[in-house]
């Protein structure tokens, strides 16, 4: 009796990691939170919140408060122009703006591009919405698209575009002219583009993060995502920001009230302050996860193994093959979390169809302690494979022909 779109689904690649790093007792360089426990003049402006705050329905859209400071910190940094009142919508996390995004404007039939590797909520909710997803696939290096690409996946049945940019797991931040031309296809083929932003603020080495939203004939036919829990380090508290034109917004804030309906007013209220109140914590918060992620690149190389770039996000990806493992990422990921007690994703889970099979991403958002155990582990978890590689090559040599 169950919908076959959920029901039929397995367990999400970074549950089961992250279960067999706990059941194991593994270094987890899987799952995306940081060591650090987020800044804490924010915790305790929450603390005060509870304790002292309103603690009742705050309003459906959000606190006027928290979309005053979203507007403004938009603007700071991005030079956005945002009506708080009208344009700007405060969810229960950035997976919830995105469910509220799909479920409200996707209409059954309408077809979806999607950029994959990608965030694994996004094909089911698409799908449950009714939307047809359209995959354009990314590959290592560069993990770019181009205008081929495009508009191979453009049909007249296209109605939306799914950006993630910073892009998770390829740790790319997109160079404005692929920004440009995925802007001028939009506008040319008459497309809404849903833009999960969520690692904004995580962008390293003088990147620049461009908002979609920001370049010509897009202000209007734009949907932005962002995340307090990316920028403040605090991924559990699932505070989410949906910022798009006056139209588009009444719709999403429509469906996120049949959603969450709202979203805990003690945190709103110390996100708020912090947006307002933490310009040391975005100067410093990238060049400390900067370094944690030399740290990591470094030990890596040093131990043999090839790391991809990593521009942004909390993480960067190992190309096996490059490093001398020729198993496939999903298996090296299960020796290596079973036999050398480190956890990482496979990128290929993060695929649909026609999967890249050669790239083990890990999160460097970790105490030095917990990176450097975790290069030691990988280190091993490479000799056992070589290993047994080797092994297997000798027995096939030995079997008769």
């Amino acid at each position: 009796m169950a919908n076959p779109i959920f029901s039929s689904l397995p367990t999400t690649i970074f549950e089961e990691m992250s279960g067999l790093a706990r059941t194991l007792g593994a270094v987890n360089l899987g799952q995306g939170f940081p060591d650090d426990p987020g800044p804490e003049p924010i915790r305790a402006r929450a603390a005060d919140a509870v304790l002292n705050g309103y603690n009742q329905y705050p309003p459906m859209a959000g606190l006027p408060e928290l979309r005053q400071a979203v507007a403004a910190h938009y603007a700071r940094t991005q030079g956005l122009d945002l009506d708080w009142e009208t344009e700007v919508a405060v969810t229960s996390g950035a997976t919830e703006a995105l469910a509220a995004s799909f479920l409200g404007l996707i209409e059954p039939g309408d077809e979806v591009i999607v950029f994959q590797p990608l965030y694994d909520a996004y094909v089911p909710l698409i799908r449950r919405a009714g939307g047809i997803p359209r995959f354009v696939r990314l590959e290592p290096p560069g993990w770019r698209f181009d205008r081929t690409s495009l508009e191979a996946a453009i049909t007249p049945r296209t109605r939306y575009v799914v950006l993630n940019n910073p892009i998770n797991p390829a740790g790319v931040v997109l160079p404005a002219e692929d920004l440009a031309l995925l802007a001028e296809l939009c506008v040319a083929h008459d497309l809404t583009a849903i833009c999960d932003e969520v690692w904004e603020q995580v962008v390293f080495d003088g990147a620049v993060h461009r908002p979609l939203m920001a370049f010509p004939g897009m202000r209007d036919r734009c949907v932005k995502i962002g995340s307090a829990g990316k920028m403040f380090g605090l991924t559990g508290w699932k505070v989410g920001f949906l910022c798009a034109a006056p139209e588009l917004t009444r719709t999403l804030a429509r469906t996120h009230q049949f959603l969450t309906f709202t979203t805990p007013p003690n945190l709103q209220a110390a996100v708020a302050w912090g947006l307002e109140n933490s310009a040391g914590w975005f100067a410093d918060m990238p060049r400390d996860l900067e370094r944690s992620r030399d740290r990591l690149t470094e030990g890596l190389r040093r131990e043999g193994f090839v790391v991809l770039s990593s521009q942004g996000t909390y993480f960067l990806n190992l190309d096996l093959p490059g490093s001398g493992i020729h198993e496939p990422d999903r298996a090296f990921a299960l020796r290596a979390v079973k036999e050398a007690g480190v956890a990482s994703i496979p990128v290929s889970a993060l695929y649909e169809e026609a999967p890249v099979t050669g790239i083990l991403r890990l999160c460097f958002s970790k105490r030095d302690a917990t990176l450097d155990a975790g290069v030691e582990r990988l280190a091993r978890a490479r000799e056992l494979s070589i290993s047994a590689g080797r092994g297997s090559a000798q027995a096939s040599r030995r079997t008769p022909a």
